[in-house]
């Protein structure tokens, strides 16, 4: 059986520990600067206060509703006394004369002043209308009138192993079982996994292609250092109706609108604002040195990025 093989790239991201740095940077900026804190005082933390407009802040922020916020006052009162008592640690370690610090507070101070001009001059998109949620469901159906719900047997495996031996068993394979045998017999690790993946889950383009492979077709996702054989035991129709996603679209094409507008406006200050630079190599189109050729690698078309798009929702 011969099988089908799509390319993945995942990028990891760090979040959560980033935003308590953003609020530590930026705290110790002030304190830095000797600046004094505005509001009534709280709570005294060494020589340090929490103010009532600093919990009011993050009630704020937060977003809570006016009969939690007896409760959740409590609770921000003590988490801004966690990060006062860190602070004063901190500014007596001289931590905010630390040349990495000293960075990290120009970069969010940078990225904080950058955002707040975003958020002022894009402006709030205008919600999509009746027409506009229409015409989207209409052409996405694999999205919503023609969802469609696939079951997967995979094996997972190191990329590795996945030598020109073990590809030519694979294509002569009648069955995931026949692969897994192999493995076995050769003591090749693996894990096997069975999974139910919605077409709403992946991109239209490998959805089609998906859909359109035969139940038992197998096929390879490679990510990085670990790829994964699959194959389609089932597909069901599970169809959703306009009403059900008008809200889901309507956020979508928002979301799409912001992104558009930020990026429209970064284009028209790029366009109004001289650029220079001065390392040649480091301009649009220009060509890189040459690599050598172990670590030389094929650019990717757009129809692998597509593939490789829509396969990361089938981890």
């Amino acid at each position: 059986m011969k099988h089908t093989l799509f390319g993945s790239t995942r990028a990891t991201r760090a979040v959560g520990t980033a935003a308590l740095a953003v609020a530590l940077a930026a705290s110790l900026a002030a304190c830095g600067k000797g600046e004094q804190k505005s509001g009534q005082a709280l709570v005294k933390v060494g020589k340090e206060e929490i103010t009532a407009l600093q919990v009011n802040e993050e009630l704020q922020r937060a977003n809570v509703p006016p009969a939690q916020q007896a409760q959740a006052r409590k609770q921000i009162i003590e988490s801004l006394i966690d990060r006062q008592v860190v602070l004063n640690q901190a500014m007596e370690d001289k931590l905010d004369r630390d040349p990495k610090v000293v960075q990290a507070i120009e970069r969010a101070k940078a990225l904080i002043i950058a955002q707040a001009y975003m958020q002022k001059h894009a402006g709030s998109p205008s919600k999509p209308s009746k027409t506009e949620i229409q015409d989207y469901f209409n052409k996405n159906p694999l999205l919503f009138s023609q969802r469609k719900t696939m079951e997967l047997r995979q094996l997972n495996l190191a990329t590795s192993d996945l030598s020109d031996e073990l590809k030519k068993e694979i294509d002569n394979a009648k069955s995931i079982d026949e692969v897994a045998s192999y493995l076995d017999r050769n003591g090749i690790k693996y894990a096997r996994q069975q999974i139910s993946r919605s077409t709403a889950d992946l991109a239209p383009a490998l959805s089609e292609k998906l859909v359109a492979l035969p139940k038992g077709q197998l096929f390879i996702v490679r990510e990085g250092d670990r790829s994964t054989l699959m194959t389609i035991t089932d597909i069901k129709d599970t169809p959703v109706d306009l009403a059900s996603s008008e809200a889901q679209i309507a956020q979508f094409l928002m979301n799409t609108r912001t992104k558009d507008g930020a990026t429209a406006e970064i284009a028209r200050l790029r366009g109004a604002t001289k650029i220079e630079y001065l390392n040649k190599a480091d301009a649009p189109g220009a060509t890189p040195p040459a690599a050598a050729p172990a670590a030389a690698a094929p650019a990717a078309t757009s129809d692998a990025d597509a593939h490789a798009r829509g396969v990361a929702g089938l981890k």
